[in-house]
């Protein structure tokens, strides 16, 4: 029976410590010539006076469950074992009995703060005895929190630790990001979501090339906390930042894997974790937007919180999805909104100082009344306007000293559907579809470019925008190249927004004509959603271009875009209008295009310099992760088949592929440590994207059991 009783504990958490069979070592052994300490001691009573006791004064901030609360850090669990497991058992009981509860400091007695530490231990599975635990804090200087309990499976807790065998560690050499760091990145970084400002994406190694990729094979993998994975990896001084589901940041090892440091939010009950796109690193630290719509700054060495600040509302279904941009010594990052009955006026883009964690400015992305643009909604009032969420990374632009972002489309679109009748009023609704230049000192827009006023479809044009040095009439001029759901890519100049051109990709049916001079599109009014006729409108709602993003080469001047070839029928529903998919009478199913051979997925080869197609690979599976491109003359992309390949950059031949365990929604990189160069990317099947395809393709079924990973590779 004893042996039964281990055997059951072995099966418990690792860092979950206690034991059944541990009672009657409770009792204190004293602290020897050795120095040993003895493991606590409590009463079940004892922690029942706790328990009541922790539920009046201390469950408003630690949560009911001692882990869930809205502003005290857990006090069971992982977290909590790793802060106090193994040390003496005085400064928890110190710290209780002089700063709890905040409210009214050391306003308990010794004995019920004796009673809430007992209901800790309790909590964390360290069982009872025959002695209450003291209120004396010399005697519990003598009580050592076992950071294993006493499963024969854990170390003793009477025993000294075994000493540690320490390994070279990549963040004693850290070193601070410079804005000069940002603008042009040593070959070996991987500094932000984009690798650099300008978004392109793009990596100068050469090791990996079209010569010996056929050769790459796994380096080391690292599982990542269950649940879609959109992320970017950041990689500077040997150290890689990967972002887990669940608002957890990991620092590992770049060469070997070796975790370095985890840190883990404790997000408000009610408030469910969310994807995220991308981190920055900035100075000494390292910024991530959180799903309780706040931005955070957490010391890039050890992972401690610096600071925290809250920037939106997630009550109002207010959300922080696309990565945070740092230049100038602002931290930029936009906001998403849902429908009508989100946040009153609409997502925002904010700035914060890097330093502090202070608000700077707010820029709202929807237009309010009575400010410019503020009149193009077709009279609807501020509180039903919605929509203009931005889902993207913005991009900085040096010389101009402007941060760019995009932004999506509205989710109330009955309402625009009639025309305007008043004059000076219009139905574009800005600033939906738009590029939004601002200035990071001040917040103000300098110059917009609505890409597609009045859009009736979901079709966003929220995703990355491309710095990029392209001839135009004999003359190289500085532009932002962006392409929308649609399936077009516009090029506007980055210093004053003016229309440059357009390059349709062929793929849509909704835009009939493009104005060469100010890059207005004529829409095919048959098209336009009612609620009286089905209509057959390509692309569909997820879109030929989505949030994974494209890949630029400088010294090509080619896009390398991931695609899918998909439409949908959108018709009418019961009820008609102000129900249905964007309140416009009509719902939408995914369909192919009417002359599809049954190959939707698509990684595209754009040649900015003559506009036209230089290549295309079409295959089964539809694209799912963002692109990379490289010097060695390797495009690399992942796909809904969970397939991980890379392309010749002059043809599109496929030269190497690896399944991995799920699909990829996320974008690889490539990075080198020690002279070698390594490629990395994430798994974990990501949302609305990659979901919207799955009827298209269901041969390809994913794991049931969905889980992500990071993968690294190398060549032998």
């Amino acid at each position: 029976m004893r042996f039964a009783s281990f055997a059951l504990v072995a099966l418990t958490p690792v860092l979950a410590v206690g034991s059944q069979a541990a009672s009657s070592a409770q009792t204190p052994v004293g602290q020897g010539a050795s120095g040993v300490r003895s493991a606590p001691t409590y009463t079940t009573a004892q922690a029942a006076l706790g328990q009541a006791a922790y539920r009046a004064s201390c469950a408003s901030c630690h949560g009911e469950n001692l882990d869930d609360g809205a502003f005290g850090s857990p006090l069971k669990g992982v977290p909590f074992i790793q802060k106090y497991g193994g040390k003496s058992l005085e400064p928890l009981y110190t710290v209780t009995a002089t700063r709890m509860p905040t409210t009214a400091p050391a306003s308990l007695s010794p004995d019920v703060y004796a009673q809430i530490v007992a209901y800790i231990l309790q909590q964390n599975a360290i069982v009872a005895g025959a002695e209450e635990l003291p209120s004396d804090p010399a005697r519990l200087a003598g009580m050592t929190i076992p950071q294993g309990g006493f499963s024969f499976m854990a170390f003793s807790p009477y025993t000294p630790p075994a000493p540690r065998v320490t390994r070279p560690n990549p963040l004693d050499r850290y070193t601070p990001v410079t804005d000069e760091m940002l603008a042009a990145p040593a070959p070996s970084e991987w500094l932000g979501w984009r690798r650099t400002w300008d978004a392109h994406g793009f990596s100068p190694l050469t090791q990996i090339s079209k010569a010996n990729v056929a050769n790459l094979r796994v380096a080391w993998s690292w599982s990542l906390p269950p649940g879609s994975n959109e992320g970017t990896p950041l990689v500077h001084d040997g150290v890689l930042f990967v972002h887990g589901m669940g608002d957890r940041v990991q620092a590992l090892d770049a060469q070997s894997g070796d975790l370095l440091w985890e840190y883990r939010r404790q997000l408000p009950q009610g408030v469910l974790p969310t994807v995220k796109r991308g981190m920055a690193l900035y100075r000494d630290r390292l910024y991530i937007g959180t799903s309780d719509a706040n931005v955070i700054a957490l010391d890039a060495r050890s992972g401690r919180l610096v600071w925290d600040t809250r920037i939106g509302d997630t009550r109002v279904r207010e959300g922080v999805a696309g990565g945070v941009l740092a230049a100038r010594g602002k931290i930029m990052v936009g906001t998403t909104g849902t429908g009508v009955g989100a946040k009153p006026g609409g997502p925002q883009i904010v700035g914060l100082d890097a330093d502090t964690g202070r608000i700077a400015w707010r820029v709202n992305t929807i237009a309010q009344p009575g400010e410019p643009g503020g009149d193009s909604w077709n009279e609807i009032p501020i509180e039903k306007r919605s929509g203009a969420s931005v889902w993207t990374t913005g991009s900085y632009e040096p010389t101009t000293g402007l941060a760019f972002f995009g932004t999506g489309n509205t989710y109330d679109t009955g309402p625009l559907l009639p025309p305007s009748k008043k004059p000076g009023v219009t139905n574009d609704a800005l600033y939906t579809n738009t590029t939004l230049a601002i200035d990071p000192d001040t917040g103000k827009i300098v110059w917009h470019f609505q890409h597609h006023p009045r859009e009736l479809w979901d079709l966003d044009w929220a995703f990355e925008r491309q710095i990029v040095d392209v001839p135009v009439r004999g003359q190289v001029r500085k532009l932002i190249v962006t392409a929308g759901k649609i399936g077009i890519y516009d090029a506007v100049e980055a210093a004053t927004g003016r229309f440059v051109f357009s390059i349709d990709l062929g793929l849509q049916n909704i835009v009939t004509a493009i104005d060469p001079e100010s890059g207005e599109k004529s829409i095919d009014a048959s098209r336009i959603p009612d609620d009286r006729s089905m209509k057959l409108v390509c692309p569909h709602g997820a879109g030929v271009k989505n949030y994974p993003p494209a890949s630029y080469n400088p010294t090509s001047r080619v896009v390398f875009a991931p695609l899918t070839e998909a439409c949908m029928d959108v018709f009418p529903i019961p009820g008609g209008a102000g129900r249905g998919a964007l309140s416009s009478g009509v719902n939408w199913g995914i369909r192919p295009h009417p002359d599809s051979d049954g190959k939707y997925g698509r990684l595209e080869a754009i040649d900015l310099n003559t506009r036209k197609q230089a290549w295309v690979t079409r295959d089964r599976a539809p694209m799912t992760s963002g692109v990379l491109a490289t010097a060695g003359g390797v495009v690399f992309a992942g796909a809904f088949d969970r397939f991980f390949r890379a392309y010749d950059d002059a043809t599109g031949k496929v030269l190497w592929q690896a399944r991995l365990n799920d699909a990829s929604s996320a974008t690889p990189i490539t990075y080198s440590v020690g002279g070698k160069q390594y490629l990395a990317v994430a798994t974990g099947q990501g949302g609305f994207h990659a979901a919207s395809y799955a009827v298209l393709v269901p041969e390809l079924a994913s794991p049931p059991d969905r889980s992500a990973m990071l993968w690294v590779f190398e060549l032998p």
